[in-house]
């Protein structure tokens, strides 16, 4: 029996890894452990619990204000005596954390065949987005197996030079994901609050967005809500100190058509976005669901990994400039054909087998 690992430490990887490992569980040809480093505690926590995530082994590294030196460092030391206690055949990692990187390094050390989830996105800046870009290319430099999202995830792979033979087009799991969330007949009491408006659904948090691009962000939504009277917006507020202290700052008082909540499980956070009227985001991950919701996107980066978006025509790339980001939110609000488009546009990122395929690619090795 092949035993493989699933290593995670953020929300973002519990979600995405959720369904690949409710899916390697069901296969009986495979041992599946589940490791959690715990890089973001609560906000970790909430996903495990919601889609029925159950660690095998948990490092609980989390210190406050920590750096990612600390985060590498802290997995590094302690991933050896896991391995030694579960002699996985295969490590599967995903994306482009810290944990994914140290994790992955650790493996290499070790001898283990490791699989990347989600290789192969490149925006080929490596200050954007910080520190993510370096990080998943160096994972890819470590893996052993590919498990790209899109043919043009899998053209970066092999332009550096990847064996063609451990490429393999899966599709995204974020896709996937969205079977165990969306509901029919979700409800909340706060779109019960957003009821009537035309909802925009904000996440901001990226480290090269902090400060000034930030508050430049948040101006720009102030302004539309100001001039747009059946606008509302609801932004479930990171928990990183700074940017807290920049939505408060901006969006603290004065004004009853700005929510600020605490940051969503996934489950009620894929609710509220399928209800939304549009999304304005710095995440990547949302560039992959919303489409699958028919809800367009407006992405406040100056690059995007994953520029099948923007040719499918579901993702625009506003920048983090006020009177840019306040332009595409208005032109969407203002322009119905325009916003329709990009509501029904397909979904370039996946049909929801992603993690089948990875689980028959795993067990066929």
């Amino acid at each position: 029996m092949k035993n493989v690992m699933i290593v995670i430490g953020t929300r973002p990887e519990a979600i995405k890894m959720a369904p690949v490992y409710h899916e390697l569980r069901s296969r009986s040809t495979l041992r599946t452990t589940l490791v959690v480093t715990a890089q973001h505690r609560e906000m970790l926590d909430q996903v495990l619990n919601a889609l029925s995530l159950v660690p095998d082994a948990d490092l609980d590294i989390m210190k406050n204000r920590q750096t990612i030196n600390n985060i590498i460092s802290a997995v590094l030391e302690k991933m050896p005596a896991v391995f030694e206690s579960f002699k996985p055949d295969v490590l599967l990692v995903h994306g482009d954390t810290a944990t994914t990187l140290a994790s992955s390094l650790a493996a290499f050390h070790a001898g283990i065949t490791v699989a990347h989830v989600e290789a192969g996105l490149r925006s080929w800046d490596k200050a954007a987005p910080f520190p993510e870009e370096v990080h998943r290319q160096m994972v890819d430099d470590i893996a052993d197996i590919y498990f790209a999202p899109t043919t043009l995830s899998r053209a970066n792979l092999l332009k550096e030079g990847k064996p063609e033979a451990a490429i393999h087009i899966t599709g995204n799991t974020a896709i996937d994901a969205l079977k165990l969330t969306v509901r029919e007949d979700y409800s909340s009491p706060d779109l019960d609050w957003a009821a009537g408006s035309r909802l925009i659904l904000l996440t901001a948090h990226r480290r090269e967005n902090q400060g000034a691009p930030m508050l430049s962000v948040f101006r720009a939504i102030r302004r539309i809500i100001d001039d747009f009277p059946d606008v509302k917006a609801i932004y479930p507020v990171h928990l990183n100190p700074v940017v807290r202290e920049a939505a408060n700052a901006v969006f603290g008082s004065g004004n009853e058509r700005v929510r600020l909540i605490e940051p969503l499980d996934v489950i009620d956070f894929h609710n509220f976005l399928k209800r939304s009227y549009m999304t304005l985001t710095d995440s990547g991950g949302i560039q992959e669901e919303a489409p699958s919701l028919n809800v367009p996107v407006l992405v406040a980066r100056d690059v995007t990994e994953r520029p099948e978006g923007i040719s499918a025509g579901t993702l625009k790339l506003v920048g983090t400039d006020e009177e840019n980001v306040y332009n595409a939110i208005a032109e969407l609000l203002t322009n119905n054909e325009l916003r329709e488009k990009m509501a029904k546009a397909p979904n370039p990122y996946g049909d929801g087998l992603a993690s089948k395929r990875i689980a028959d690619i795993l067990e066929a090795l």
